[in-house]
């Protein structure tokens, strides 16, 4: 299955992505996550993996549902394309 046909977790992140869009644009560091997206590509399933451990962790500042959103994206194939694509959209109210 591919970040193409209907799957839960990317619809949710999709929309948790939206707003960390325009709060990530007003920081200097989106060309930074851009690079780090680029770099860290192949290693997307890894990356999910660290997710999974560090879950309890994170779940103090993310709740657990948005972690696992994201890591059930990152261990799909083209989970991290996607990712970035999202984050580089334009919403409507950007343009």
């Amino acid at each position: 299955m591919t970040l193409d046909e209907p799957f839960a977790p990317a619809e949710r992140l999709a929309a948790r992505l939206a707003v960390w869009r325009g709060r990530l644009r007003a920081t200097p560091l989106a060309d930074l996550l851009t690079l780090l997206l680029d770099v860290s590509e192949p290693l997307g399933p890894l990356g999910a993996q660290v997710l999974w451990v560090a879950q309890p962790a994170l779940s103090l500042m993310v709740s657990r549902e948005a972690v696992a959103d994201l890591a059930q994206v990152l261990e799909r194939p083209g989970g991290v394309a996607w990712l970035r694509a999202q984050l580089a959209a334009e919403s409507e109210e950007e343009r």
